[in-house]
């Protein structure tokens, strides 16, 4: 057996193992677990060529992502912080209030600080497309749909 280097060409659109597109249904499934697997698709570490130092994932459709589930007291008592950069400047929101004001922020967050903190987290993150509705602009690139495993 060879041990297989994969290119960046070869990961384009028209090259040998292009990206697929899935669609994902967020509704009703706790937040981590979704998030853990959509880290998963975008890396691309379901995949035979994975390679840590290549983006080898695929794009991630993520319809629902408003009713995503929050397990225990995770809604009310759970905050998000930021730092605005000046002395005294830490922001703090509820995890209620961030899901009210930005639907698809908590989803977002949660599969960004899933992804290794490098230049490459900026390149997946792109990949991945939120929607707080059953709707979508993606029809014609035709996302399969994928099944969470829970």
């Amino acid at each position: 057996m060879k041990t297989i280097t994969i290119r960046k060409e070869e990961l384009r659109p028209g090259g040998q193992y292009p990206p697929q597109w899935h669609l994902v249904d967020a509704a009703d499934i706790p937040l981590g677990r979704v998030a853990t697997q959509l880290s998963i698709l975008l890396r691309g570490k379901h995949k035979p060529i994975y390679s840590p130092h290549l983006d080898t994932g695929d794009f991630v459709v993520v319809v629902n992502a408003d009713k995503v589930k929050l397990t225990g007291n995770k809604l009310k008592d759970k905050y998000y912080y930021h730092h605005t950069g000046y002395p005294g400047g830490l922001k703090a929101v509820k995890a209620a209030k961030l899901l009210e004001k930005k639907p698809t922020e908590l989803l977002r967050l949660a599969v960004k600080r899933m992804l290794p903190k490098n230049a490459l987290n900026r390149k997946i993150l792109l990949k991945l497309k939120l929607y707080a509705g059953e709707s979508h602009p993606h029809q014609a690139q035709n996302p399969q749909p994928y099944q969470l495993s829970l």
